[in-house]
């Protein structure tokens, strides 16, 4: 099952917070996270990872559906990748 972003609310909610400043803590990060990703700026997150946004250039494609070939247009995708610390904690390395 997905973490939701009720499910961080919830938890922010646990530290003491009321349930409406949970929500605008939350609603605040992600913002401040789309605002950076949106400019075309890294957000690096220590102990964490990297979100990136990467340039795709035009390419050939197909439709799966119809088997037609078209062209994908040019587009700018968001990757990531987690550090090293959560990579180790994610397969059990202390």
């Amino acid at each position: 099952m997905a973490l939701t972003k009720n499910d961080i609310v919830s938890t922010v909610h646990e530290l003491g917070f009321t349930k409406k400043k949970s929500v605008e803590i939350v609603e605040s990060l992600l913002e401040i996270i789309k605002g950076s990703l949106e400019r075309g700026e890294d957000v690096l997150i220590s102990g964490f990872g990297k979100f990136c946004v990467k340039n795709k250039g035009q390419r050939r494609g197909r439709n799966p559906a119809t088997g037609s070939d078209l062209i994908l247009r040019e587009r700018k995708v968001v990757t990531f990748k987690c550090s090293g610390k959560l990579r180790d904690k994610i397969n059990g390395i202390p």
